[in-house]
């Protein structure tokens, strides 16, 4: 039985990790009959949304762990404590966490910084030839990680040009892809799928995120 870690970003997709995708992985994954392990940084939120009005709270911390567990019902890791051999394949839901806690893409674009815990864990799995699972706009901060690698794969966020630009400065392929497809790069075992980057209802993303499972699994025995 396979087993696949997770890393969630927080709770809500305005400031940590988008809901339904994670659920979706999640729903998916044991389906198939894989175990999950999930994890998330003990950090900071980068701040908090008001996920009615979409404005700022201000004041208010929250910490990405304890919202991350809100998903998985307590059970969930410090990222810190997990290595690549602590499981087969690494899936990367989406929702803004990914872009404003486990990177800055959201602020700085192809200029960001990837949390220190969440690169090595993403190094260890391309050195140990693992494959990753990438969802929305993760594949943005897989960029970042890849930056400078010479590991020039083939990711998607669908069509958003600004995203796909800056995916390509950062050095990767950028690949257009509709909303209930994905995109596999088999030589460097790397899935990536728009989800609710194109996604205008809850099946889109649904079907896209199913595809990415299955497919991260298929990857594991290549």
């Amino acid at each position: 039985m396979p087993k696949v870690g997770v890393c969630l970003s927080g709770c809500g997709f305005l400031d940590g990790a988008e809901i339904i995708e994670s659920v979706a992985t999640l729903y998916h994954l044991d389906q198939a009959g894989a175990d999950v392990l999930t994890m998330a940084p003990n950090i900071e939120q980068s701040h908090v949304v008001n996920h009615i009005t979409g404005e700022e709270v201000e004041g208010v911390a929250r910490n990405v762990l304890e919202e991350s567990a809100r998903i998985v019902r307590g059970d969930i890791q410090d990222i810190a404590e997990v290595t690549a051999e602590d499981f087969d394949a690494l899936i990367f839901p989406g929702g803004y966490g990914v872009a404003k806690n486990l990177s800055t893409f959201a602020f700085d674009g192809p200029n960001c910084q990837v949390n220190g815990e969440v690169h090595r864990l993403v190094r260890e799995v391309i050195a140990a030839n693992k494959p990753l699972g990438v969802i929305c706009i993760a594949p943005a901060m897989l960029a970042k990680v890849l930056e400078g690698t010479g590991t020039n794969t083939q990711l998607t966020i669908g069509n958003d040009v600004q995203t796909a630009q800056a995916i390509e400065e950062m050095g990767t392929s950028h690949v257009a892809c509709s909303v209930t497809k994905h995109i596999t790069d088999r030589e460097n075992k790397i899935v990536s799928t728009p989800a609710y980057m194109l996604a205008d209802r809850i099946g889109e993303a649904w079907a896209g995120i199913e595809g990415l499972v299955k497919e991260v699994l298929a990857l594991i025995d290549a």
